[in-house]
C-alpha cells in the first residue's frame, strides 16, 4: 500500500521540526559563561564540542536524505509503515545527540559556579598530571571533572561508548561534593584515574592470568586468589592512588568507605570492589611495600580499632582470615608485574613512587612552609602527596589544608588558562579549537 500524501507530508514536518530543534543545539562556548579560569583545558574542550559537532552534522545529514527519500519515487512505492519506521529511527538518533550533550553539559554547566567552577578546573590539572607517565608509554586523553551528590567517585573512561553510539572523546570524572575541598579529594579523583591508566596499559588483563595461575595448588587460600583476581580492577585503580598521593590515599578511602558495620564487612562476590573493611587495610598494605613505614601498621590498626572483626560470622571472618593471609604475596604480585606495556619496568618504577616517601614528603612541607612559592611550582598530584602526608602527621589542620588546596587550585587553573592564552598569542595562528562548521549550524 503506497505511503499516501498526508503521511508524507506529515513526516516532511516532523523531519523539518527535528531540524529545527537541532539548529537550537548550540556549542557550548556560545551557552556557557564562565570565568577564563574556569574554563575546561583546550584539549578538552576541542574533543567536546568537536565529538558533539560530529554528532549534529551526521543527524543532519541523515534527516536531509530521509526527506529526500520522502520526496522521491521510492517512497511513493513505500507503505506508510515504511515510512515511519525510518523516520523513528531518526528520532531515535536525535535523542541520542540530546544525550551526550547532557552528559558533557553536567560538566560544563558547573564551570559557572563561583569558586568551584574555578576549583574544577584546578582539577582537570591535577587529573592530567597524576595520569601522565614519563616515557611514552601511552598517549594520555583529556580529562575532565564535575560534581555530584553521594560519597564516592566514577568515571566514563575515554574511548568508550557513549550513550547512542560512538566513543567518549574525553575521560569524564565524577566527583562527590561533599568532598570539596580536602586532601581526601585526591584519594577519589586519582584513583578514577587509575581506572583510565589501566585500560591504556592493559593492566587488568595482563595480571589476571598471573592471578589465575596462582590459584592452583594455592589449597585453601585458592579462594582468596581467586577473590583478588575479582576484584582486581578496583585494586589497580587504589594503588595507582597509592603511588600517586601516598597517605592521603588510604586516608581519603576510610572517609569514604566509614559506613554502619553491616556495610563495612558486606561479602558481595559478585562486586568488582572488594570488602571495604579489607579494601583499607589492602590499601596499608600496598603503601608499606611501596614505601616501609610505621605509618601503614598504625593506619591498618586504627582501622581494626573501629571495625574489630569480633561478633562475625565464622565463615566471613575464614574468609577474612585467609584473604589477610594471602594478602603479602598479593600485593608482592603488583609491585613486581611488569606488563608488556611498560618495557620490562614495573608499576612502581614507572610511577616514581621514590618522590613520594613519607620521609622526603615531611621534608618538602617544610620547606614549603618556610618558602610556599616552591609548592605551586611543584607538580599537582605531588602537592596533594606532601599535604596529605603534613595532615597524617598533624602538621596541617584541616581548617588550613582547605583554605591552602582552595588557593592551589585556582592557581593551577589560572596557570593553565594563561599558559594556553600565551601559546596562542605567540603562534601565527592558535589551532587549540579549531573546528569546522556547515552551513546552519553555529
Amino acid at each position: 500500500m503506497a505511503i499516501g500524501a498526508y503521511p508524507a507530508w506529515f513526516l516532511m514536518q516532523e523531519s523539518r521540526a527535528l531540524l529545527t530543534r537541532l539548529a537550537r543545539v548550540k556549542p557550548f562556548a556560545l551557552v556557557e559563561p564562565m570565568l577564563p579560569a574556569a574554563n575546561l583545558l583546550p584539549a578538552a574542550q576541542s574533543a567536546i564540542e568537536g565529538h558533539l559537532i560530529a554528532g549534529r552534522r551526521e543527524l543532519r545529514r541523515l534527516v536531509h536524505g530521509f526527506m529526500d527519500w520522502l520526496a522521491g519515487s521510492a517512497a511513493q512505492r513505500a507503505s506508510a509503515a515504511e515510512a515511519q519506521r525510518r523516520f523513528a529511527y531518526l528520532r531515535l538518533k536525535f535523542n541520542a545527540v540530546l544525550t551526550q550533550f547532557d552528559l558533557f553539559s553536567d560538566v560544563v554547566t558547573q564551570r559557572s559556579e563561583n569558586e568551584s567552577g574555578v576549583w574544577l578546573s584546578g582539577l582537570d590539572v591535577l587529573s592530567a598530571d597524576a595520569l601522565a607517565l614519563r616515557g611514552g608509554y601511552y598517549r594520555a586523553p583529556p580529562v575532565v571533572c564535575y560534581l555530584d551528590r553521594g560519597p564516592g567517585a566514577a568515571i566514563r573512561r575515554a574511548r568508550t561508548r557513549l550513550p547512542g553510539g560512538g566513543t567518549s572523546p574525553v575521560a569524564v570524572i565524577r566527583m562527590p561534593r561533599e568532598r570539596m575541598i580536602g586532601s581526601g579529594i585526591a584519594s577519589s579523583l586519582v584513583h578514577e584515574v587509575g581506572h583510565q591508566a589501566a585500560a591504556l596499559l592493559g593492566l587488568v588483563d595482563s595480571l589476571r592470568p598471573v592471578l589465575r595461575g596462582l590459584q592452583h595448588g594455592a589449597g585453601d587460600g585458592a579462594v582468596a586468589w581467586r577473590l583478588y583476581e575479582r576484584w582486581i580492577s578496583e585494586i589497580v585503580a587504589d594503588f595507582w592512588s597509592v603511588a600517586r598521593i601516598g597517605v592521603a590515599a588510604p586516608t581519603g578511602l576510610m572517609a569514604v568507605v566509614s559506613l554502619p558495620r553491616a556495610f563495612v564487612f558486606r561479602i558481595n562476590v559478585d562486586d568488582p570492589h572488594p570488602v571495604p573493611w579489607l579494601r583499607v587495610k589492602l590499601s596499608c598494605a600496598m603503601g608499606d611495600a611501596l614505601y616501609p613505614h610505621p605509618q601503614w601498621a598504625r593506619l591498618a590498626a586504627m582501622w581494626e580499632a573501629f571495625y574489630p572483626t569480633h561478633g562475625l560470622d565464622a565463615e566471613s571472618l575464614r574468609l577474612l582470615q585467609r584473604l589477610q593471609a594471602v594478602m603479602p604475596a598479593f600485593v608482592s604480585v603488583l609491585v613486581q608485574h611488569r606488563p608488556a606495556a611498560l618495557r620490562g619496568r614495573t608499576l612502581a618504577q614507572v610511577l616514581d613512587v621514590a618522590e613520594r616517601r613519607p620521609a622526603r614528603l615531611a621534608l618538602l612541607f617544610r620547606a614549603w612552609s618556610r618558602l610556599p612559592a616552591l609548592m605551586y611550582r611543584a607538580p599537582p598530584s605531588l602537592v596533594f602527596a606532601v599535604i596529605g602526608q603534613a595532615r597524617s602527621d598533624n602538621r596541617l589542620s584541616p581548617e588550613d589544608e582547605s583554605l591552602l588546596l582552595g588557593k592551589l587550585l585556582t592557581h593551577w587553573a589560572l596557570a593553565s588558562t594563561l599558559d594556553t592564552s600565551q601559546a596562542c598569542a605567540a603562534a601565527p595562528r592558535c589551532n587549540v579549537t579549531r573546528l569546522t562548521f556547515t552551513e546552519g549550524e553555529p
